[in-house]
Protein backbone atom coordinates (compact mmCIF):
# COMPACT_ATOMS: atom_id res chain seq x y z
CA UNK A 1 0.00 0.00 0.00
CA UNK A 2 1.56 3.64 -0.87
CA UNK A 3 0.94 6.59 1.24
CA UNK A 4 -1.28 8.60 1.84
CA UNK A 5 -1.54 12.83 1.66
CA UNK A 6 -1.71 15.11 4.63
CA UNK A 7 -5.17 16.72 5.02
CA UNK A 8 -4.73 20.54 5.86
CA UNK A 9 -6.89 22.88 7.28
CA UNK A 10 -7.86 25.54 5.95
CA UNK A 11 -7.55 28.06 8.66
CA UNK A 12 -3.74 26.88 9.68
CA UNK A 13 -0.99 29.28 8.80
CA UNK A 14 1.59 28.52 7.30
CA UNK A 15 4.19 28.17 9.74
CA UNK A 16 2.90 26.38 12.18
CA UNK A 17 2.14 23.89 9.89
CA UNK A 18 6.14 23.73 8.17
CA UNK A 19 7.88 20.80 9.67
CA UNK A 20 10.84 18.62 8.82
CA UNK A 21 9.80 15.67 10.27
CA UNK A 22 12.95 13.68 9.51
CA UNK A 23 14.96 16.68 10.92
CA UNK A 24 13.29 17.02 13.59
CA UNK A 25 13.98 12.95 14.90
CA UNK A 26 17.41 14.44 15.78
CA UNK A 27 16.69 18.03 16.61
CA UNK A 28 13.16 18.53 18.13
CA UNK A 29 10.99 21.60 17.21
CA UNK A 30 10.12 21.67 21.51
CA UNK A 31 14.14 21.94 21.37
CA UNK A 32 14.40 24.70 19.39
CA UNK A 33 11.30 26.69 20.98
CA UNK A 34 13.11 26.19 24.61
CA UNK A 35 16.18 27.36 23.36
CA UNK A 36 14.92 30.35 21.98
CA UNK A 37 13.19 31.53 25.03
CA UNK A 38 16.17 30.70 27.50
CA UNK A 39 18.16 33.26 24.85
CA UNK A 40 15.21 35.66 24.57
CA UNK A 41 14.80 35.37 21.31
CA UNK A 42 10.39 35.88 20.59
CA UNK A 43 8.55 38.03 18.79
CA UNK A 44 5.18 40.00 19.58
CA UNK A 45 3.24 38.58 16.77
CA UNK A 46 3.02 35.18 14.21
CA UNK A 47 4.29 36.18 10.87
CA UNK A 48 5.09 33.90 7.63
CA UNK A 49 8.53 33.36 8.97
CA UNK A 50 9.16 33.15 12.75
CA UNK A 51 12.09 32.53 14.65
CA UNK A 52 12.03 28.75 14.76
CA UNK A 53 11.74 28.24 11.09
CA UNK A 54 14.29 30.66 10.86
CA UNK A 55 17.05 28.19 13.01
CA UNK A 56 15.86 25.51 10.94
CA UNK A 57 16.40 27.37 7.69
CA UNK A 58 20.10 27.96 9.11
CA UNK A 59 20.26 24.05 9.68
CA UNK A 60 19.19 23.32 6.19
CA UNK A 61 20.77 26.26 4.54
CA UNK A 62 23.56 23.66 5.29
CA UNK A 63 22.23 20.75 2.78
CA UNK A 64 21.66 22.72 -0.05
CA UNK A 65 24.62 24.77 -0.01
CA UNK A 66 24.83 25.60 -3.67
CA UNK A 67 21.20 27.73 -3.33
CA UNK A 68 20.36 31.01 -2.38
CA UNK A 69 18.65 31.16 1.08
CA UNK A 70 15.12 31.88 -0.83
CA UNK A 71 15.74 28.57 -3.08
CA UNK A 72 16.55 26.90 0.12
CA UNK A 73 13.53 28.18 1.75
CA UNK A 74 11.58 27.19 -1.29
CA UNK A 75 12.87 23.25 -0.99
CA UNK A 76 12.09 23.44 2.74
CA UNK A 77 8.47 24.24 2.00
CA UNK A 78 7.87 22.52 -1.28
CA UNK A 79 5.86 19.63 -0.03
CA UNK A 80 3.90 21.81 2.40
CA UNK A 81 3.11 24.30 -1.07
CA UNK A 82 2.15 20.95 -2.63
CA UNK A 83 -0.77 20.07 -0.31
CA UNK A 84 -1.67 23.78 0.60
CA UNK A 85 -5.21 25.14 0.83
CA UNK A 86 -4.28 28.29 -1.82
CA UNK A 87 -1.95 27.28 -4.28
CA UNK A 88 -0.36 30.25 -4.85
CA UNK A 89 1.17 30.48 -1.63
CA UNK A 90 4.34 32.48 -1.36
CA UNK A 91 7.06 31.71 1.07
CA UNK A 92 8.50 34.63 2.73
CA UNK A 93 11.21 36.73 0.35
CA UNK A 94 15.33 37.08 0.66
CA UNK A 95 14.62 40.50 3.12
CA UNK A 96 12.39 38.62 5.64
CA UNK A 97 14.76 35.92 5.89
CA UNK A 98 18.03 38.30 6.47
CA UNK A 99 15.88 40.23 9.15
CA UNK A 100 14.57 36.96 10.70
CA UNK A 101 18.59 35.96 10.78
CA UNK A 102 19.88 38.84 12.41
CA UNK A 103 16.66 38.58 15.26
CA UNK A 104 17.50 34.82 15.96
CA UNK A 105 22.08 36.26 16.09
CA UNK A 106 24.37 33.29 17.11
CA UNK A 107 23.70 32.67 20.95
CA UNK A 108 21.13 30.42 20.20
CA UNK A 109 22.48 28.13 17.47
CA UNK A 110 25.39 27.85 19.61
CA UNK A 111 23.65 26.53 22.57
CA UNK A 112 20.80 24.81 20.17
CA UNK A 113 24.22 22.54 19.20
CA UNK A 114 25.60 22.02 22.19
CA UNK A 115 22.11 20.79 23.66
CA UNK A 116 21.85 18.17 20.62
CA UNK A 117 25.64 16.99 19.58
CA UNK A 118 26.09 14.34 22.06
CA UNK A 119 28.29 11.06 21.53
CA UNK A 120 26.38 8.63 19.60
CA UNK A 121 27.71 5.05 19.80
CA UNK A 122 27.19 2.26 22.18
CA UNK A 123 29.68 -0.55 23.04
CA UNK A 124 28.60 -2.68 20.30
CA UNK A 125 28.78 0.37 17.45
CA UNK A 126 32.22 -1.23 15.26
CA UNK A 127 35.19 0.72 15.33
CA UNK A 128 33.81 3.37 18.39
CA UNK A 129 35.70 1.72 21.41
CA UNK A 130 39.02 0.31 22.43
CA UNK A 131 39.99 -1.61 25.89
CA UNK A 132 36.11 0.04 26.51
CA UNK A 133 37.10 3.75 25.80
CA UNK A 134 34.91 5.43 23.23
CA UNK A 135 37.70 6.91 20.79
CA UNK A 136 37.71 10.52 20.27
CA UNK A 137 40.28 12.97 18.67
CA UNK A 138 40.43 16.47 18.32
CA UNK A 139 41.83 18.60 15.34
CA UNK A 140 41.19 22.06 14.34
CA UNK A 141 40.70 23.46 10.45
CA UNK A 142 40.56 27.36 8.67
CA UNK A 143 37.32 28.24 6.94
CA UNK A 144 37.51 31.36 4.41
CA UNK A 145 34.31 33.97 5.55
CA UNK A 146 33.37 36.80 2.97
CA UNK A 147 35.58 39.51 2.28
CA UNK A 148 33.91 41.70 4.47
CA UNK A 149 35.62 44.80 6.24
CA UNK A 150 33.49 43.37 9.06
CA UNK A 151 34.80 39.86 8.96
CA UNK A 152 38.50 41.18 8.36
CA UNK A 153 38.05 43.27 11.93
CA UNK A 154 36.68 40.06 13.41
CA UNK A 155 38.68 37.31 12.34
CA UNK A 156 41.71 38.23 10.18
CA UNK A 157 43.77 37.21 7.42
CA UNK A 158 46.25 34.61 7.23
CA UNK A 159 49.68 36.07 6.42
CA UNK A 160 52.26 34.44 4.41
CA UNK A 161 55.55 35.70 2.58
CA UNK A 162 53.08 36.15 -0.62
CA UNK A 163 51.21 38.60 1.17
CA UNK A 164 47.57 38.26 2.65
CA UNK A 165 45.47 35.58 2.44
CA UNK A 166 42.60 35.80 -0.25
CA UNK A 167 39.89 35.90 2.38
CA UNK A 168 39.51 36.24 6.15
CA UNK A 169 39.60 33.06 8.13
CA UNK A 170 38.01 31.46 10.58
CA UNK A 171 40.22 28.63 13.31
CA UNK A 172 37.54 26.03 13.88
CA UNK A 173 38.84 23.26 16.39
CA UNK A 174 36.57 20.09 16.65
CA UNK A 175 36.12 16.89 19.07
CA UNK A 176 34.89 14.21 17.32
CA UNK A 177 33.63 10.82 18.18
CA UNK A 178 36.09 8.68 15.51
CA UNK A 179 33.46 5.21 15.46
CA UNK A 180 30.39 7.53 14.25
CA UNK A 181 31.98 10.78 13.31
CA UNK A 182 29.50 12.86 15.15
CA UNK A 183 31.10 16.35 16.31
CA UNK A 184 29.89 16.82 19.86
CA UNK A 185 32.08 20.03 20.61
CA UNK A 186 33.11 22.90 18.66
CA UNK A 187 34.55 26.30 18.96
CA UNK A 188 35.70 29.10 16.54
CA UNK A 189 38.15 32.17 16.87
CA UNK A 190 39.94 34.74 14.74
CA UNK A 191 42.22 32.42 12.01
CA UNK A 192 45.59 33.44 13.75
CA UNK A 193 44.38 31.61 16.94
CA UNK A 194 46.61 28.78 18.19
CA UNK A 195 44.93 25.55 17.77
CA UNK A 196 46.01 24.43 20.99
CA UNK A 197 44.18 27.38 22.39
CA UNK A 198 40.55 25.73 21.12
CA UNK A 199 42.07 22.16 22.20
CA UNK A 200 41.93 23.28 25.84
CA UNK A 201 38.80 25.13 25.77
CA UNK A 202 37.07 21.54 24.79
CA UNK A 203 38.43 19.45 27.14
CA UNK A 204 35.11 20.71 28.82
CA UNK A 205 33.65 17.38 26.85
CA UNK A 206 36.05 15.21 27.73
CA UNK A 207 34.90 12.67 30.57
CA UNK A 208 35.73 9.06 32.24
CA UNK A 209 35.64 6.31 30.21
CA UNK A 210 36.89 8.45 26.68
CA UNK A 211 40.87 7.74 24.95
CA UNK A 212 41.14 11.27 23.14
CA UNK A 213 43.91 11.56 20.80
CA UNK A 214 45.70 14.60 18.92
CA UNK A 215 48.68 15.32 16.14
CA UNK A 216 51.78 16.61 17.94
CA UNK A 217 50.50 20.05 16.81
CA UNK A 218 48.19 20.10 20.31
CA UNK A 219 51.11 18.70 22.35
CA UNK A 220 51.09 20.37 25.94
CA UNK A 221 51.52 19.09 29.27
CA UNK A 222 48.95 20.86 30.84
CA UNK A 223 46.43 19.42 28.50
CA UNK A 224 47.75 16.00 29.42
CA UNK A 225 47.32 16.68 32.63
CA UNK A 226 43.67 18.06 32.49
CA UNK A 227 42.43 14.95 30.52
CA UNK A 228 43.89 12.70 33.48
CA UNK A 229 42.13 14.93 35.85
CA UNK A 230 38.93 14.60 33.62
CA UNK A 231 39.02 10.92 33.79
CA UNK A 232 39.71 10.57 30.48
CA UNK A 233 43.18 8.51 28.98
CA UNK A 234 45.55 10.21 25.86
CA UNK A 235 46.65 8.90 22.62
CA UNK A 236 48.71 11.50 20.70
CA UNK A 237 51.89 12.27 18.98
CA UNK A 238 55.04 13.60 20.73
CA UNK A 239 57.02 15.99 19.01
CA UNK A 240 60.76 15.62 18.21
CA UNK A 241 61.78 18.48 20.82
CA UNK A 242 60.17 16.77 23.35
CA UNK A 243 62.30 15.02 25.70
CA UNK A 244 60.61 12.83 28.53
CA UNK A 245 62.37 11.66 31.48
CA UNK A 246 62.74 7.93 30.35
CA UNK A 247 62.60 5.62 33.62
CA UNK A 248 62.76 1.91 32.68
CA UNK A 249 61.68 -0.09 29.33
CA UNK A 250 58.70 -2.46 29.35
CA UNK A 251 58.49 -6.06 27.78
CA UNK A 252 57.46 -4.93 24.30
CA UNK A 253 59.57 -2.43 23.60
CA UNK A 254 57.92 0.83 25.16
CA UNK A 255 59.02 2.88 28.34
CA UNK A 256 57.74 4.59 30.75
CA UNK A 257 59.07 8.48 31.25
CA UNK A 258 57.92 11.34 33.46
CA UNK A 259 56.96 14.25 30.85
CA UNK A 260 57.44 18.03 32.81
CA UNK A 261 56.02 20.98 32.09
CA UNK A 262 57.81 23.56 30.32
CA UNK A 263 57.32 26.18 33.36
CA UNK A 264 60.64 26.38 35.36
CA UNK A 265 59.54 26.77 38.88
CA UNK A 266 56.66 23.77 38.42
CA UNK A 267 59.40 21.66 37.34
CA UNK A 268 61.42 22.27 40.13
CA UNK A 269 58.55 21.75 42.57
CA UNK A 270 58.28 18.47 41.27
CA UNK A 271 55.37 18.83 38.56
CA UNK A 272 55.27 15.45 36.82
CA UNK A 273 52.98 13.22 34.52
CA UNK A 274 54.09 9.62 34.39
CA UNK A 275 53.40 8.47 30.53
CA UNK A 276 54.31 5.62 28.24
CA UNK A 277 56.15 6.26 25.23
CA UNK A 278 56.06 4.27 22.05
CA UNK A 279 58.75 4.21 19.48
CA UNK A 280 57.89 2.57 15.83
CA UNK A 281 58.82 3.25 12.13
CA UNK A 282 57.18 1.52 8.70
CA UNK A 283 58.23 -0.27 6.55
CA UNK A 284 56.93 0.25 3.12
CA UNK A 285 58.49 2.75 1.67
CA UNK A 286 55.15 3.66 -0.54
CA UNK A 287 53.77 4.84 2.82
CA UNK A 288 54.31 8.52 4.28
CA UNK A 289 56.67 8.64 6.83
CA UNK A 290 58.58 5.62 5.86
CA UNK A 291 61.57 4.83 7.45
CA UNK A 292 60.95 7.56 9.81
CA UNK A 293 60.95 7.63 13.91
CA UNK A 294 57.13 8.30 15.06
CA UNK A 295 56.78 8.51 19.10
CA UNK A 296 53.43 8.40 20.12
CA UNK A 297 52.96 8.95 24.32
CA UNK A 298 49.85 7.44 25.98
CA UNK A 299 48.70 7.38 29.49
CA UNK A 300 47.86 3.63 29.26
CA UNK A 301 50.65 2.29 30.94
CA UNK A 302 49.99 -1.23 31.39
CA UNK A 303 51.26 -3.21 28.33
CA UNK A 304 49.82 -6.66 28.44
CA UNK A 305 46.27 -4.73 28.94
CA UNK A 306 47.05 -2.33 26.42
CA UNK A 307 48.86 -3.91 23.63
CA UNK A 308 51.38 -1.97 21.56
CA UNK A 309 50.32 -2.74 18.02
CA UNK A 310 46.88 -1.97 18.91
CA UNK A 311 47.66 1.62 20.51
CA UNK A 312 49.98 2.48 17.02
CA UNK A 313 46.75 1.29 15.12
CA UNK A 314 44.50 2.77 17.10
CA UNK A 315 46.49 6.63 16.80
CA UNK A 316 46.16 6.05 12.86
CA UNK A 317 42.11 6.01 13.41
CA UNK A 318 42.53 9.70 14.27
CA UNK A 319 42.47 10.24 10.58
CA UNK A 320 38.91 9.56 11.02
CA UNK A 321 38.69 13.29 11.95
CA UNK A 322 40.28 14.27 8.79
CA UNK A 323 38.21 12.82 6.80
CA UNK A 324 35.20 14.75 8.59
CA UNK A 325 36.41 17.88 7.99
CA UNK A 326 36.47 16.55 3.75
CA UNK A 327 33.30 15.74 4.35
CA UNK A 328 31.84 19.26 6.30
CA UNK A 329 34.47 21.20 3.22
CA UNK A 330 34.17 19.02 -0.27
CA UNK A 331 30.90 17.25 -0.19
CA UNK A 332 28.74 19.36 2.59
CA UNK A 333 29.89 23.15 1.60
CA UNK A 334 31.23 22.34 -1.58
CA UNK A 335 34.27 24.47 -1.60
CA UNK A 336 35.95 26.24 -3.08
CA UNK A 337 33.34 28.99 -2.00
CA UNK A 338 33.83 30.86 1.35
CA UNK A 339 30.37 30.50 3.66
CA UNK A 340 27.57 32.90 2.68
CA UNK A 341 27.90 35.65 6.18
CA UNK A 342 29.08 38.95 5.46
CA UNK A 343 28.49 39.99 9.49
CA UNK A 344 30.85 38.29 12.00
CA UNK A 345 27.78 37.36 14.07
CA UNK A 346 25.88 35.28 11.03
CA UNK A 347 28.94 33.62 10.48
CA UNK A 348 29.47 32.24 14.08
CA UNK A 349 25.29 31.20 13.33
CA UNK A 350 26.08 29.69 9.83
CA UNK A 351 29.54 27.77 11.27
CA UNK A 352 26.82 26.43 13.91
CA UNK A 353 24.08 25.54 11.93
CA UNK A 354 26.45 23.79 9.44
CA UNK A 355 27.46 21.57 12.01
CA UNK A 356 24.04 20.47 13.54
CA UNK A 357 23.74 19.82 9.66
CA UNK A 358 26.49 17.68 9.96
CA UNK A 359 25.95 16.15 12.86
CA UNK A 360 22.10 15.18 12.02
CA UNK A 361 23.70 13.28 8.84
CA UNK A 362 25.48 11.47 10.74
CA UNK A 363 23.21 10.62 13.22
CA UNK A 364 21.00 9.49 10.76
CA UNK A 365 23.51 7.37 9.21
CA UNK A 366 24.61 5.86 12.32
CA UNK A 367 20.82 5.05 12.78
CA UNK A 368 20.59 3.45 9.35
CA UNK A 369 24.25 1.48 9.68
CA UNK A 370 23.27 0.05 13.19
CA UNK A 371 19.48 -1.33 11.60
CA UNK A 372 21.37 -2.83 8.68
CA UNK A 373 24.41 -4.14 11.32
CA UNK A 374 26.94 -2.34 9.77
CA UNK A 375 29.95 -0.06 10.80
CA UNK A 376 28.73 3.27 9.76
CA UNK A 377 31.95 4.00 7.91
CA UNK A 378 30.58 1.68 5.09
CA UNK A 379 27.84 4.07 4.40
CA UNK A 380 28.29 6.69 1.70
CA UNK A 381 28.19 10.74 3.20
CA UNK A 382 27.33 11.70 -0.10
CA UNK A 383 24.92 9.46 -0.22
CA UNK A 384 23.15 9.70 2.69
CA UNK A 385 23.32 13.62 1.99
CA UNK A 386 21.45 13.47 -1.47
CA UNK A 387 18.78 10.64 0.37
CA UNK A 388 17.88 13.19 2.90
CA UNK A 389 17.93 16.02 0.30
CA UNK A 390 14.54 14.16 -1.65
CA UNK A 391 12.98 13.05 1.11
CA UNK A 392 12.22 16.61 2.76
CA UNK A 393 8.90 17.35 0.60
CA UNK A 394 7.79 13.56 0.76
CA UNK A 395 7.70 13.98 4.89
CA UNK A 396 5.69 16.89 4.56
CA UNK A 397 2.99 15.85 2.20
CA UNK A 398 2.57 12.11 3.94
CA UNK A 399 -0.12 10.98 6.24
CA UNK A 400 1.11 11.74 10.19
CA UNK A 401 0.17 8.29 10.69
CA UNK A 402 2.62 6.57 7.75
CA UNK A 403 5.33 9.10 8.81
CA UNK A 404 7.09 6.59 11.08
CA UNK A 405 7.03 3.25 8.30
CA UNK A 406 8.64 6.67 5.68
CA UNK A 407 11.42 7.29 8.29
CA UNK A 408 12.26 3.49 8.27
CA UNK A 409 12.11 3.38 4.78
CA UNK A 410 14.85 6.55 4.29
CA UNK A 411 16.83 4.77 7.01
CA UNK A 412 16.69 1.90 4.47
CA UNK A 413 17.46 4.07 1.42
CA UNK A 414 20.28 5.32 3.65
CA UNK A 415 21.86 2.18 4.64
CA UNK A 416 21.96 0.87 0.33
CA UNK A 417 24.40 3.97 -0.50
CA UNK A 418 26.80 1.76 0.84
CA UNK A 419 31.01 2.24 0.40
CA UNK A 420 33.50 -0.43 -0.75
CA UNK A 421 35.31 -1.85 2.19
CA UNK A 422 38.26 0.74 3.12
CA UNK A 423 41.94 0.18 1.67
CA UNK A 424 44.91 0.99 2.35
CA UNK A 425 46.03 3.78 0.62
CA UNK A 426 48.77 7.05 0.19
CA UNK A 427 48.43 10.19 -1.52
CA UNK A 428 50.95 12.93 -1.60
CA UNK A 429 50.26 16.05 -0.05
CA UNK A 430 49.75 18.54 -3.28
CA UNK A 431 47.29 20.81 -5.29
CA UNK A 432 46.67 20.75 -8.66
CA UNK A 433 46.70 24.59 -8.85
CA UNK A 434 48.92 26.53 -7.13
CA UNK A 435 49.71 30.45 -8.58
CA UNK A 436 47.65 32.73 -10.71
CA UNK A 437 49.10 34.88 -13.41
CA UNK A 438 46.70 37.99 -12.07
CA UNK A 439 48.79 40.23 -9.70
CA UNK A 440 47.50 39.88 -6.36
CA UNK A 441 44.39 41.72 -4.54
CA UNK A 442 45.51 43.81 -2.21
CA UNK A 443 43.66 47.04 0.31
CA UNK A 444 44.00 49.50 -2.43
CA UNK A 445 42.00 46.63 -4.62
CA UNK A 446 39.06 46.68 -1.71
CA UNK A 447 37.31 49.89 -2.48
CA UNK A 448 37.55 50.10 -6.24
CA UNK A 449 36.18 53.07 -7.58
CA UNK A 450 33.06 53.02 -9.65
CA UNK A 451 31.71 54.29 -12.52
CA UNK A 452 30.25 57.58 -12.79
CA UNK A 453 27.79 56.81 -15.82
CA UNK A 454 24.23 55.15 -15.19
CA UNK A 455 24.52 53.18 -18.07
CA UNK A 456 26.79 51.26 -20.29
CA UNK A 457 25.26 53.06 -23.09
CA UNK A 458 26.21 56.36 -21.88
CA UNK A 459 30.36 55.36 -21.57
CA UNK A 460 30.50 54.61 -25.30
CA UNK A 461 32.24 57.42 -27.72
CA UNK A 462 32.34 56.26 -31.42
CA UNK A 463 35.67 56.90 -33.14
CA UNK A 464 35.67 57.93 -36.77
CA UNK A 465 38.46 55.23 -38.44
CA UNK A 466 40.75 56.13 -41.72
CA UNK A 467 37.96 54.44 -43.96
CA UNK A 468 35.11 56.82 -43.01
CA UNK A 469 37.08 59.73 -44.45
CA UNK A 470 36.81 58.61 -48.21
CA UNK A 471 33.54 59.81 -49.81
CA UNK A 472 30.10 58.43 -49.02
CA UNK A 473 29.69 57.94 -52.55
CA UNK A 474 33.13 56.14 -53.68
CA UNK A 475 32.67 53.72 -50.32
CA UNK A 476 28.94 52.63 -51.48
CA UNK A 477 30.17 52.98 -55.48
CA UNK A 478 32.86 50.00 -54.43
CA UNK A 479 31.66 46.14 -54.88
CA UNK A 480 32.11 44.10 -52.01
CA UNK A 481 34.53 41.12 -52.77
CA UNK A 482 35.08 38.39 -50.49
CA UNK A 483 38.11 36.14 -51.29
CA UNK A 484 37.21 33.56 -48.06
CA UNK A 485 35.95 30.51 -49.54
CA UNK A 486 32.05 29.78 -49.29
CA UNK A 487 30.73 28.59 -46.40
CA UNK A 488 28.41 25.33 -46.70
Amino acid sequence: MGYKLREIEAENKFSQELSLPMIESIVPKATIAAVLAVEGRFTQRERKLNLLITVLLVIMMNLYTADSLGVVLEKMAQGLRYIWPDPDYQVPNASAVSYRRDQVGARPMVALFHEVCQPLAELETPGAFLFGLRLMAIDGTSEDVPDTPANEAAFGRHESGRGPSAFPQVKGVYLLECGTHAIVDAGFWPGQTSERVGGFRLLRSVSTGMLVMWDRGFHDYDMLAQTRQRGAHVLSRLPAHIKPLRLRTLADGSYLAYLRPSDYQRRKKGERLLVRVIEYTLTDPNLPGWGETHRLVTTLLDPDTYPILELICAYHERWEIEITLDEIDTHQRLLPGPLRSRKPVGVIQELYGLLIAHYIIRALMYQAARQAQLDPDRLSFIGAVRVLQQAVPEFQMTAPEQLPALYQRLLRDMARKRLPPRRLRSNPRVVKRKMSNFKLKRAEHRAWPQPAVRSFREAIEVKSGSVLSLPITLCLSQPIISTEPALI
